[in-house]
């Protein structure tokens, strides 16, 4: 009976532990950042703010190009996402259903170019873009973000499509349907789940990427929010309430994302990674 009880609470406790040390600088990020400035450099820590204020906020909000840099990360994150799934749905679509030469060894070059990474290629595409004359510019970073997030969007709707019955899109070519059109009205509304997943995956890849625009975009006009955020501290010195709270504003769209998205992103990488 004890080994029994101790099985089934052991597990619960290790999963709130995990749960609380995973939340908990996620607390203390935005709980600082509605802190007045008395509670953030008192000694002894204020685990809940005894005052709700605004001002970090208004100060992150009013530093230089501010919603400058936010139009510049939205604009290159959701083209690069958008990007991304045009050319992964026509490629998983090929991988799953046709048969050609070649086929598997595509797969494995989309397998390794996931597991790869990228930074060892930073100086080569600094090389690239400067002799292209594209620094400084949002193209080359859309481009690349693309690449980044192709890779896993490709594995992923692969699964999805390849679950799909054959018959059911041949139900619906024999019915008059063209095979784009039996795509488009049959299997793209299966590939929902999958599409979520996907986008929230390529969203956060490409919100959160620093060192290629640090390398790339010098310009301040030109920069992205995880650049803004990290040289921050450097423009308001020990202001932690104010680099909490321009920390808490670039987590703010991820955090919406997630929340509204997490049940059908998780099925959707289980289902994906298991099927096909």
């Amino acid at each position: 009976m004890k080994r029994s009880l101790f099985g089934r609470i052991w597990p619960n406790a290790t999963a709130i532990i995990l749960f609380a040390g995973l939340v908990f600088p996620v607390y203390w990020m935005f709980s600082t950042a509605f802190k007045p400035t008395g509670d953030i450099i008192t000694e002894k820590p204020v685990w809940f703010p005894t005052d709700v204020t605004f001002e970090h906020f208004k100060t992150a909000y009013h530093a230089p190009d501010f919603l400058k840099l936010v139009g510049n990360s939205l604009t290159v994150t959701l083209l690069a996402v958008a990007f991304s799934l045009i050319i992964a749905l026509f490629a998983s679509f090929a991988l799953a259903r046709m048969r050609f030469k070649g086929r598997k060894g595509l797969i494995l070059v989309f397998m390794i170019a996931q597991m790869a990474p990228w930074e060892v290629m930073v100086i080569a595409i600094y090389m690239l873009v400067r002799d292209a004359d594209m620094l400084n510019s949002l193209v080359p970073l859309t481009l690349f973000y693309m690449v980044m997030v192709l890779p896993f969007t490709v594995l992923t709707l692969r699964g999805y499509v390849a679950a799909v019955p054959k018959e059911l899109e041949e139900s619906a070519m024999v019915d008059g349907c063209t095979r784009p059109q039996a795509f488009v009205k049959v299997i793209l509304p299966l590939l929902a789940p999958g599409l979520m997943a996907t986008s929230l995956f390529g969203f956060i890849t490409a919100w959160n990427e620093f060192p290629l625009v640090l390398i790339l975009n010098k310009d301040p006009e030109a920069k992205t929010l995880p650049l803004w955020l990290s040289q921050f501290q450097s423009q308001f010195g020990d202001d932690w309430g104010a680099t909490m709270a321009a920390a808490s504003i670039f987590a703010i769209p991820i955090l919406i994302l997630f929340v509204f998205l997490q049940r059908k992103a998780v099925s959707g990488l289980t289902d994906g990674a298991v099927k096909g």
